[in-house]
């Protein structure tokens, strides 16, 4: 029964630290592109101050299961977060995120607004882009460690990032993708004058736009974890190193989001793919072949 009681609380924290985390991390990106482009920017706790005022709005929809859809988005991704930080199957995670990220498709597809529906199509895209470079991750992960087991990295010797240095440049390449920065912001700009407006959230208004914000912060969370279990093994030192590096990782991609201008589809799908060929493909080969 106390083991229960503690798992159950240890779900707690998880779901209510893990956006916490992520909305003050968005409320630094915010910050820091701002200084990037010489503005004095928002406060660092903007982000939440937005998703409270969108909760406060009335939400309309075109469609009566737009918001149900994004609502079991939020869900899924919840799911997949709490299933990383307990150290359950990593591959588990991304069959969970996945599906998380279908739904949110879905509540695109559910509105009739031709810009969400652009939007949609090249979230649909992005997808295609980011999901072959994670599952080769959790294959590699498990070639490294031995196990699909996240936990199972706190009882190695040595880091995973020694075995698969290939694979995690390709996955730093395409968490730019999935963190939706620039120049793979494809399928929701950040501003409405810009080029699809606001994309596959066109419709999304009040809390169903709150819960799109929130999933994101989930999603960096869970995007930051991939990373951290690259460099964190069986020792205090190693995590603390980790989790240093995932927030150089995360500032390497706000440097990025601010330097660079969007790429066409095109692009975004032939370069991510040719990354992910190159990381992932021959890391994985040389693993197997040399070890």
């Amino acid at each position: 029964m106390n083991t229960v009681l503690f798992v159950i609380i240890k779900i707690l924290i998880i779901v209510i630290a893990a956006p916490i985390v992520g909305g003050l991390l968005s409320g630094v990106d915010r910050k820091l592109s701002a200084k990037m482009q010489r503005r004095k920017g928002p406060p660092i706790l903007q982000p939440f101050y937005d998703v409270i005022k969108l909760f406060q709005k009335e939400t309309t929809t075109v469609n009566n299961f737009t918001r149900f859809y994004v609502a079991i988005s939020l869900f899924f991704t919840i799911f997949t977060v709490v299933l990383f930080c307990l150290g359950m199957d990593l591959l588990l995670c991304v069959f969970s995120f996945t599906l998380a990220c279908m739904f949110f498709v879905i509540a695109g597809y559910s509105s009739y607004s031709p810009f969400s529906f652009i939007g949609t199509e090249r979230e649909l895209i992005q997808i295609m882009c980011y999901e072959p470079m994670i599952l080769i991750a959790a294959f590699g992960y498990y070639e490294a460690a031995g196990t699909f087991s996240i936990g199972g990295v706190f009882g190695l010797s040595s880091p995973v990032i020694l075995k698969l240095p290939l694979i995690f440049i390709g996955l730093t390449y395409i968490l730019t993708i999935k963190l939706r920065k620039s120049p793979f912001d494809l399928s929701m700009s950040h501003h409405g004058h810009q080029e699809i407006v606001k994309g596959i959230t066109t419709e999304l208004t009040g809390s169903s736009l709150a819960m799109v914000e929130i999933t994101h912060w989930y999603e960096t969370i869970f995007s930051l974890g991939f990373v951290y279990i690259f460099f964190a093994y069986n020792t205090t030192a190693s995590k603390i190193i980790a989790a240093v590096i995932c927030l150089v990782v995360y500032f390497l991609e706000i440097l990025i989001d601010n330097t660079f201008a969007r790429v066409k589809w095109q692009s975004a799908l032939k370069y991510s793919w040719i990354i992910t060929l190159i990381t992932g493909a021959l890391n994985l080969l040389y693993f197997n072949f040399f070890h």
